[in-house]
């Protein structure tokens, strides 16, 4: 929560403007708290979101560094005996941008052993997005940084998205990376080369079987309903769109996957793994991204174990058709 490009901030969770002062703010999280108790009929989900909004701006120190890392560094506001210095921190929206606490931009490369890794993870979505947003921007304009988190929460839902979505690919693939040298990753797979959009994230192959994954965020929770994916942010068939892109490289490939698995952010799903059964005869997982290096070291329910010579033969077929986005 409040780390994606398509999460509410702490502000539109305390419903206050970005630059009231301190004392209105603390007015309105006791407000939001009556609001929201389960007690009183409110929501237990919005009512825990409250209480992390406050953990993130209830302290003049808590909420300079969550205004220099969100974006809010130029709302400037004057905590009561603060005399404003708490709200407006060093440096304005351009400062946020670099702020690493963002986690907008890639991280540092980790020298420890790794899954063998093939492809850019995000890459084509990233793409994508800055392209979008210097079209958005207007011709001409120059974007100091187009991941200025100021910048990033007046743009279009589209652009928030394919940023999300781009970060969701990198969070999985560290944790795919931290699986180690006993498995092999191809990152953002073409599945059909007259539609970039229809691409594999992940695939995931090691002694548990060959896995394809998809990476996504849709800014709030999902759930399932026959077969696919449901909620409020969710546009599309995630999951059947996800099996077709398999299938296409399976029969490229000559190769025969183990399940297909849906990774979502932590807070957006009831519970940590669910194995929802065979969607057109594969087997799909949706997983809490805490839970993916889990599933990938077990496997899912019924999937035999890949080894020896048939993990070799395995790999070297799909490293033959294997194509980018």
């Amino acid at each position: 929560m409040f780390d994606s490009p398509l999460s509410a901030s702490a502000y539109e969770v305390l419903q206050i403007d970005a630059d009231a002062s301190h004392e209105d703010l603390r007015k309105a999280y006791r407000l939001r708290l009556r609001q929201t108790h389960p007690d009183t009929g409110g929501d237990a989900v919005v009512f825990v979101q409250v209480q992390r909004a406050w953990e993130l701006v209830g302290t003049v120190e808590a909420r300079a560094a969550y205004d220099r890392g969100h974006g809010f560094a130029d709302a400037r506001y004057a905590p009561d005996g603060a005399g404003g210095a708490g709200g407006a921190g060093a440096g304005g929206t351009g400062g946020a941008g670099a702020d690493a606490s963002s986690g907008w931009r890639p991280r540092p490369a980790d020298t420890r052993p790794r899954a063998r890794s093939f492809g850019h993870p995000g890459g084509w979505r990233r793409e994508r997005y800055l392209t979008l947003m210097r079209e958005w921007a207007g011709r001409g304009t120059e974007l100091a940084d187009p991941y200025d988190p100021a910048l990033v929460r007046t743009a279009p839902r589209e652009l928030k998205r394919l940023l999300a979505d781009a970060l969701a690919e990198e969070a999985s693939a560290r944790i795919i990376a931290d699986l180690g040298m006993g498995y092999t990753v191809w990152h953002d797979v073409a599945a059909d080369p007259r539609d970039a959009a229809l691409k594999l994230d992940h695939i995931v192959l090691g002694p548990s079987g060959l896995y394809a994954a998809l990476s996504e965020d849709f800014g709030g929770p999902a759930r399932v309903r026959r077969g696919e994916l449901i909620g409020d942010g969710v546009t599309g068939a995630p999951i059947g769109d996800l099996v077709a892109a398999t299938r296409a490289v399976a029969r490229a490939a000559r190769v025969r996957f183990s399940g297909v698995v849906v990774v979502l952010p932590d807070e957006d799903l009831a519970t940590a793994i669910d194995e929802i059964g065979k969607v057109r005869g594969q087997p799909v997982a949706i997983v809490r991204r805490s839970a993916l290096s889990t599933v990938l070291r077990r496997g899912l329910t019924g999937a035999r174990d890949i080894g020896g010579n048939e993990l070799f033969d395995v790999r070297t077929r799909l490293q033959s058709v294997v194509r980018f986005v």
